[in-house]
């Protein structure tokens, strides 16, 4: 068994320095709250670059993207007409299938959510949806299979989701269904860790 200091997913928010829900494992900073090292006194020099790309990580990893994935949404975010397209950016993310259900408690972490959509057991609308990067819109109705009512994925995290359900979604869950109704759009406030949108928006400058 992996004790708890050799698990990457804690290795990676001590390196950032935050808790990142959709990693799924909780209690990264709670004894160790320091850089991985020997006892974290390794010495970075912070530039401004690192800054900005150690922010853009924090983005990344959350919504479980590579980073070509995460340049072609910046990209789509920049050629909508909005006043801040960091802002664009953050409302299609929130709105990704993907982090729905994790964000709506069916799933303990991003990559356990596109679990339970490539394995068939997510409806969106009532149709079947096994892409977990289709964008959700609001009004949609997104729910679980009756296979994946009794998923394992489903059934650990039930009684004690990773998130508190968010305002913008409205939430059902019982023995018989479980779905989620997407009322109003996200924003970037409702991005579920601390972060420095401006220091993202600096590292895309030139995207």
């Amino acid at each position: 068994m992996m004790r708890k200091g050799k698990d990457p997913r804690f290795k990676l928010q001590r390196r950032l320095l935050t808790e990142l829900p959709g990693l799924g494992k909780a209690g990264a900073l709670e004894r160790r709250p320091y850089p991985p090292g020997q006892h974290g006194a390794r010495r970075i020099k912070y530039s401004d670059y690192r800054l900005q790309l150690e922010e853009k990580q924090k983005v990344r990893i959350h919504y479980n993207l590579r980073e070509e994935q995460l340049i072609r949404l910046v990209k789509k975010a920049k050629k909508k007409k909005a006043t801040k397209w960091i802002s664009t950016l953050i409302n299609i993310l929130e709105r990704r299938l993907e982090n729905i259900i994790f964000r709506a408690g069916f799933a303990p972490s991003q990559a356990a959510a596109a679990q339970l959509i490539s394995h068939g057991q997510v409806y969106v609308n009532n149709k079947k949806v096994t892409i977990r990067s289709a964008e959700v819109k609001k009004g949609d109705r997104i729910s679980l299979s009756p296979k994946g009512l009794k998923n394992q994925i489903y059934t650990y995290i039930k009684s004690a989701p990773r998130l508190p359900n968010p305002d913008w979604l409205e939430k059902t869950d019982s023995d018989e269904q479980a779905f989620v109704i997407l009322k109003d759009d996200p924003n970037l406030e409702t991005i579920p860790f601390a972060f420095d949108d401006s220091l993202v928006t600096s590292y895309y400058s030139k995207v």
